[in-house]
């Protein structure tokens, strides 16, 4: 990259930052716009509750920023040849999860995201392996790791690891290297495949499993039975749907509910993940994203059925 600056700040030609999207997405990282200096996409310009449908994109649906992500050069060409877009690499169609680490804002004190990050890798005898980093505009540190194959689906975390300590992964993105915010550019660190994400991360970013119960029972006059599965079904598809944003996690949740109702013998697995998987496509996501998170609700809400009974 060569930015030229003004005034202390830097900027990046449109062609570097094309050049930069289509690197990206050759490492099968889905990228998508962000505005020009910016960390907020570009594109969708609305929310899923004022979509009008004459966004193309929209025309069957509220499309956001996640199912817009992509890794084909020619989308990619005829975006970054606008405007000099910011690129935002979404982490969970590419399979990814970044920790994302802060620096201090104010000099209160010197302690670091990458120093909690090293205390709690050595607290479980471990270090910081090399893998894919990036310098963020204020000079913390994000860090590239795959998502592992098998177990949950993890998500975007707050300080739940520890302080100055984010996650984003499923649901999340990332500005990517060769981008700048406030002037700020985002560097790459280390050029390098990503590696796994440690065994041990991925134990404290996994969400806390239900403890098994014993049934629910939910019980009912007569013959409403039927009629209170189908409300149920259709209001945790309406959540999903109609939801401004956080569809994913919307998802996750209807699916647990449902999950409950398919554990207690009430509704159909076929059922349930019919709906469910309408409901997620309508909303925007990625059809293989909506299978993932079904599945991970309805392994949660396995653990605690919900049975109806007259």
């Amino acid at each position: 990259m060569h930015p030229f600056t003004q005034e202390g700040r830097h900027f990046v030609p449109t062609a570097d930052l094309l050049a930069a999207a289509l690197a990206h997405a050759e490492r099968g990282w889905h990228v998508f716009p962000l505005r020009p200096n910016d960390k907020r996409p570009a594109f969708p310009d609305h929310a899923a509750d004022d979509c009008t449908g004459r966004d193309p994109r929209c025309r069957a649906g509220h499309v956001g920023w996640e199912p817009r992500a992509t890794t084909d050069p020619t989308r990619i060409r005829r975006a970054w040849s606008t405007r000099p877009y910011g690129i935002g690499i979404a982490c969970g169609p590419s399979r990814l999860v970044v920790v994302d680490l802060d620096v201090p804002k104010d000099d209160t004190t010197d302690r670091t995201g990458l120093d909690t990050l090293a205390e709690l890798a050595a607290a479980h005898g471990a270090v910081i392996a090399p893998t894919y980093t990036v310098t963020t505009g204020r000079g913390g540190t994000h860090l590239y790791y795959r998502h592992p194959d098998h177990g949950p689906t993890l998500r975007n975390t707050a300080g739940t690891v520890g302080p100055m300590v984010d996650t984003r992964a499923t649901g999340g993105y990332v500005v990517a290297p060769g981008s700048t915010v406030a002037g700020r550019p985002y560097t790459v660190d280390l050029d390098t495949d990503p590696a796994p994400l440690p065994g041990w991360l991925a134990g404290l970013l996994a969400p806390a499993p239900l403890p098994p119960q014993r049934p629910i029972m939910v019980a009912l006059p007569g013959g409403r039975e039927r009629a209170y599965v189908r409300a149920a079904v259709e209001r945790e598809c309406a959540r999903v749907v109609n939801a401004p944003d956080h569809h994913n996690d919307n998802l996750y949740r209807a699916a647990v509910a449902l999950g409950q109702l398919v554990a207690g013998g009430a509704l159909s697995v076929d059922e349930a993940s019919t709906a469910l998987e309408h409901a997620g496509i309508t909303a925007g996501l990625r059809h293989g994203a909506v299978l993932r998170t079904i599945a991970s609700g309805f392994r949660a809400g396995a653990a605690r059925p919900r049975q109806v009974a007259a």
